[in-house]
């Protein structure tokens, strides 16, 4: 056994000092549903409702002494601020100004009086250079959410435990990859053992880096970013991280659209009573791309987190809505006489609801310009509505999909 594999063993071992294994569980509906051996590893029970106090942990029990800082909107900060608490450590959390409020005050409780958050930047990178400076000046130890070994060593005791909880190797684990902590620390263990399960990596597709990074060889900066799925959107995968998966087949690597996720997200909630963040239902959402393939085996999902700021969820419920084909957007071209709304309306089925309706008239024109936003029951719904309004010359423009416009009205 490589040195990698005892240390993560022995940051597995410290940590039940600190909080019990996270539940490995199968679930019944995801079973029945995909015809397979779902399990669901719960790193959403862990004290900070995330896997990211594993790395944390593992990397201050190191500390000799003296002060810590990171940089981070999420996941990271709390479990460094939940650590910094429990080891009497103080430290430095900067946090982007346009975290929320709930983010905000969440750190703050999790580090009680050993841990300051700072607001510093409109975006992540003003906030990075700012904890880096910080670090350089005062000499406290900057802790990286994922490119650092020891935080790497950390998450590989999700790892640990999956081997310890089941009887055998999985036949196959899902599990997300944003900056590659998690992924790379879980595959390091795997190789150190000896073991060669089969593993796919989940990326959000407005945040597939290491899939660029695959495609170029060595890490890349993604030229855009949907930050939709805050705990795996990265734009650049760690040095160390992409040291560990280079050797991992593109094909091997699935991207899942943001919207699909959020049809997860509600199925996990409405269904299970299960809240996931976004990153933390990523791996679930991805066995709907694996279908056949999973058939009869067992699978382990990594459910990474569940801190989910329910303010999110008429979002999520816009985006799952559209992903599925049952709400739509428009700009029409509408003539401006009276009854020209009432025949409008005449024209929608007997399932199309009106969800939003805006229309200024203007002034000396013969036509103007209507956006409205339809649901329906079904996708079908929508082809019958646009084919009846072509046959009455309304003239509609499809927003729903368009990246620009739909970002600026929707």
């Amino acid at each position: 056994m490589s040195d990698f594999a005892a240390r993560a063993e022995a940051a597995a071992a410290a940590m039940r000092d600190v909080f019990p294994p996270t539940p490995l569980a199968r679930n019944d509906y995801l079973s029945n549903r995909f015809d397979a051996e779902i399990w669901l590893k719960r790193e959403d029970l862990t004290p900070v409702r995330s896997y990211k106090i594993r790395g944390a942990f593992n990397a201050m029990r190191k500390l000799s002494g003296g002060r810590v800082a990171c940089a981070s909107a999420g996941n990271h900060a709390q479990g460094v601020a939940w650590m910094c608490r429990h080891l009497g450590v103080d430290g430095v959390i900067f946090m982007p100004v346009t975290t929320p409020g709930q983010k905000i005050e969440k750190t703050r409780l999790f580090g009680g009086d050993r841990v300051e958050v700072r607001l510093v930047g409109d975006f992540f990178d003003a906030t990075l250079s700012a904890a880096q400076a910080y670090c350089t000046e005062t000499g406290a130890h900057f802790l990286s959410p994922f490119d650092d070994a020891d935080v790497i060593e950390g998450q590989g005791s999700v790892a640990v435990e999956i081997l310890e909880q089941m009887d055998g190797v999985p036949d196959l684990i899902v599990m997300p990859v944003g900056g590659g902590g998690l992924s790379s620390g879980m595959l390091a263990y795997f190789r150190a053992k000896g073991i060669v399960p089969d593993i796919r990596f989940v990326e959000p597709t407005g945040g597939a880096s290491l899939t660029a990074a695959l495609a170029a060889g060595h890490p890349v900066t993604l030229d855009t970013l949907d930050s939709f799925v805050d705990g795996a959107a990265v734009a650049r995968i760690g040095a160390r991280n992409f040291d560990i998966l280079r050797q991992v087949p593109p094909q091997h690597v699935l991207r899942v659209p943001e919207n699909r996720i959020c049809i997860t997200i509600q199925e996990m909630l409405n269904i299970e009573g299960i809240v996931l963040e976004p990153a933390g239902a990523m791996s679930i959402d991805a066995l709907r791309d694996l279908g056949p393939e999973i058939e009869g085996r067992r699978v382990v999902c990594i459910a990474t987190g569940g801190n989910f700021d329910f303010e999110r969820l008429p979002d999520v419920k816009e985006r799952a809505m559209r992903h599925a084909g049952l709400k739509k957007y428009y700009v029409i071209r509408m003539p401006q006489r009276p009854g020209a709304l009432r025949d409008f309306l005449d024209i929608l089925g007997p399932d199309d609801d009106i969800a939003r309706f805006e229309y200024l008239k203007k002034s000396v024109r013969n036509f103007g310009t209507v956006l409205i936003g339809i649901e329906s029951t079904t996708p079908d719904s929508f082809a019958r509505l646009e084919t009846r309004m072509a046959a009455d010359g309304l003239a509609a423009r499809d927003l729903t999909n368009d990246p620009l416009l739909g970002e600026l009205v929707i």
